[in-house]
């Protein structure tokens, strides 16, 4: 059980309704919609592309949502405001490395759920 997301593996199971395959189908689908958010974020940051970012940000955000992924939705929050008020930066480049953090927590408790 995580610390992080403690309710992860229970809200998985609830939309499963224990359907095995499509539990596994929906847990990879959220592990893959977490790589490609590092990935499009990580491009976002070393192209200055804030229209990238703001796309890979609001593609996952109902995924987020459901699944209760707080930590990473702060963050991007934090990004958000920080790209809207001073743009690409020291305080963005800050922030990065703490959605890094939290976007790599998530990936692995998501991990954890493949099998």
């Amino acid at each position: 059980m995580s610390n992080f997301y403690p309710e992860l593996n229970q809200r998985i199971l609830e939309m499963a309704e224990g359907d095995e395959e499509f539990r596994l189908e929906l847990t990879s689908a959220i592990y893959n919609g977490l790589l490609e958010l590092e990935a499009k974020y990580s491009e976002g940051l070393m192209d200055r592309d804030e229209v990238k970012i703001q796309q890979i940000r609001h593609k996952v955000k109902p995924t987020l949502a459901m699944f209760e992924f707080d930590l990473l939705t702060n963050s991007l929050q934090e990004g958000k405001i920080i790209l809207e008020t001073e743009g690409f930066g020291k305080s963005f480049e800050a922030h990065f490395h703490d959605f890094l953090e939290k976007v790599k927590i998530a990936v692995e408790e998501v991990n954890r759920l493949k099998n």
